[in-house]
């Protein structure tokens, strides 16, 4: 039920009905009275955002922007659940939009989003994204911008992220002390800083421990679909490695369906290790020792940053960065202390 309808229903303008509902003396009693009577009766509920959007040409509204580059993806979809909860609690309103991981879509809801005068973005760039102009553009116009996961670092704006280094690290720091030493890793494109920055994780903990990275055993190999095209020779070579680290958990499970297929067994053939800690990860057997990424909390402290901008609580130019820590999760996917006994 919206005005027009009850003002169809009723033979008035809509104009009237918007009165009516508003309690303007401007319209009579009688007719304030009937009117909402009818709107009662009939369920109407008064869309607060809509009228919000029609204020905007004034003044910045309480609405969030938030750019997600897939909706399906376990992470974003938790980092925007915390988004919404944190958002939701002082009075904020969010609206999402999906990039789809493609520059020119990102540029046409950075664009949509000023015009909508919403009070500030919340983005985590396209897979694909190379130029930052709409970004700049934002900012410029004096859009309060904070990047989640993966952040433009062309540009020192606000950010949350989580220690994709230290995660991975971490990670393969285990792998290693658990005796694999041939460790293949499937990262994603080091044109983004979590490419970046998971990739000298794994490569400085195999220095640390005394290990020469291998360039034969770093693929770029971020989805399931190439993790099933690439892991198949991987495990066919003569020197094949005994431990995967993949850059998440669904190119970590396609891992493990493929080496099970090929008789292989994880973890005493090949150890694997994920990134996120997604459903997947307690759905596959065994399950999947991963490293988590906290999303919920990582949406939690990106609406904090946001709106310490939008309420003047925070500086503007001066970019306020947060790391939000992760968590190795260790499951039957990788070798453990009990593991190595019940070999001797």
């Amino acid at each position: 039920m919206t005005m027009k309808d009850i003002a169809r229903a009723l033979g008035v303008s809509v104009a009237t009905v918007s009165r009516a509902l508003s309690d303007s003396p401007s319209i009579s009693k009688d007719r304030r009275k009937a009117i909402q009577q009818f709107a009662a009766e009939h369920n109407y509920y008064p869309n607060e955002l809509a009228g919000q959007l029609r204020q905007s040409r004034k003044s910045p509204i309480k609405v969030i922007g938030v750019i997600v580059p897939q909706f399906l993806h376990y992470y974003f979809a938790s980092v925007l659940t915390g988004i919404e909860q944190e958002a939701s609690g002082r009075g904020y309103t969010v609206i999402v939009a999906q990039s789809h991981e493609q520059y020119k879509q990102e540029v046409r809801i950075c664009d949509s989003f000023h015009q909508g005068r919403v009070c500030g973005v919340i983005v985590s760039q396209a897979k694909d994204t190379e130029r930052y102009d709409h970004f700049v553009r934002l900012i410029d116009q004096g859009v309060p911008l904070v990047f989640y996961d993966r952040i433009c670092a062309a540009i020192n704006a606000h950010r949350v992220v989580v220690d994709d280094y230290m995660g991975a690290h971490r990670a393969v720091s285990y792998l290693i002390e658990h005796g694999c030493k041939r460790i293949a890793y499937f990262g994603t494109n080091l044109n983004m800083e979590i490419g970046i920055n998971r990739y000298n994780g794994y490569k400085d903990a195999l220095y640390k421990h005394g290990l020469k990275p291998d360039d034969s055993l770093v693929f770029m190999c971020d989805t399931r679909e190439l993790a099933e095209q690439v892991t198949p020779s991987l495990l066919q070579r003569k020197d094949r490695p005994d431990a995967i680290f993949a850059v998440n958990d669904k190119t970590a499970v396609a891992a493990l369906h493929v080496a099970k297929r090929m008789g292989l067994n994880v973890p005493r053939d090949l150890s694997i290790c994920g990134f996120t800690n997604d459903e997947t990860a307690v759905a596959c057997d065994p399950m999947l020792t991963t490293v988590e990424q906290r999303g919920v909390e990582v949406g939690r402290q990106a609406v904090d940053v946001l709106l310490g901008l939008v309420e003047g609580r925070l500086p503007m130019d001066h970019a306020e960065k947060r790391v939000v820590k992760t968590r190795l999760v260790v499951r039957g996917t990788t070798r453990n202390d009990d593991w190595a006994e019940n070999q001797d």
